[in-house]
């Protein structure tokens, strides 16, 4: 999204405009941004925010690489001093890339989601100060999201949440191993980091994406597939992409706490018999990987399945076909 400083009449880039108008959604989505999208939290995201024990992050490396990353702490890790400000006390997660990424002047993606309830509200922003107690972050756009197609799940939280720094095992790779392709062949969540930059303005988001068990398709070792549904029309997400092709990707093993950061590059199927093939399916994104890690046990927090998202009923499944990772 465009930052608060650089708009002029509409909320939304030029990219987002333009994957807007593709979908066929672009009064509709500019509408609905000018009435929901603001400079400031209100009151009611203030709230939400102190009580989650996450905080999803989109950031970008020094190679101009989107990471999405994963901030825990115990409930008020994350503070507002004001509304216009956001406050976290929780370092980096061991092996996050996000370690490297957060300096004063990096923007930042945020989304705070509570799986439980199904609520979730984002947020961009500028780190404005850091240090080893806290950093802080000016907020320049708080919007919220709708509740679909996120799966209902409650925590709780290992001794390690005192000390997320505890060294953990890390493998980095360039093409998916065995227990990679394993979460992400099971994954029903993940989460995605994009980022634009034009003459006028940039920014970073990071977006959840939920589905039936298996929606994520494996197609080699460095290329995945994953279907988008209706959402808020916004297309903060495709908007990004259209400019800047790069994304990072996160997956999250809510039972073990084990991390799955993926880099690299995508492209976008707006239409088409791929798109079709799978029910609910409005275009596709093919992601190619340019890098990974995988960090063992590195969330402090283990989650309980409640139930799925009840709107993934309108969803189908990736057709059978023989797989050349099979076996």
């Amino acid at each position: 999204m465009v930052d608060s400083e650089s708009r002029l009449e509409s909320p939304f880039h030029a990219g987002e405009r333009e994957a807007q108008r593709r979908a066929g959604v672009r009064e509709r989505a500019e509408q609905a941004g000018k009435r929901a999208i603001r400079d400031f939290m209100p009151d009611q995201h203030r709230t939400f925010f102190t009580q989650l024990p996450m905080l999803l992050v989109g950031s970008v490396d020094d190679d101009g690489r989107p990471w999405a990353s994963v901030l825990a702490g115990r409930p008020g890790f994350i503070s507002t001093p004001d509304e216009r400000t956001l406050r976290v006390t929780a370092p980096p997660l061991f092996g996050d890339p996000l370690g490297a990424t957060l300096a004063v002047g990096a923007d930042l993606g945020l989304l705070g989601l509570e799986p439980h309830s199904r609520r979730r509200n984002r947020a961009n922003g500028k780190v404005m100060a850091l240090d080893d107690a806290a950093v802080d972050i000016r907020i320049t756009q708080s919007f919220g999201n709708c509740p679909q197609y996120i799966q209902a799940r409650t925590f709780e939280a290992t001794e390690e949440i005192d000390d997320v720094g505890t060294p953990r095992p890390l493998a980095q790779f360039d093409t998916l191993d065995r227990p990679t392709r394993d979460l992400i062949a099971a994954a029903d969540t993940l989460f995605i980091a994009s980022s634009f930059k034009d003459e006028a303005s940039g920014g970073v988001d990071v977006s959840h994406r939920g589905g039936k068990p298996g929606f994520v398709r494996i197609d080699d070792g460095r290329t995945l597939v994953v279907p988008d549904f209706a959402g808020n029309s916004y297309f903060n997400t495709y908007g990004n992409l259209l400019i800047n092709p790069r994304a990072g990707l996160l997956f999250i093993d809510f039972d073990s706490g084990d991390l799955i950061y993926l880099t690299g590059t995508s492209d976008i199927v707006w239409d088409g018999d791929e798109v079709k093939s799978f029910a609910g399916a409005q275009r596709l994104m093919r992601f190619h990987l340019s890098e990974g890690r995988r960090v063992t046990g590195a969330l402090p927090l283990r989650w309980s399945f409640g139930d799925y998202s009840p709107v993934l009923a309108r969803t189908g499944s990736w057709p059978a076909f023989p797989s050349p990772l099979a076996g």
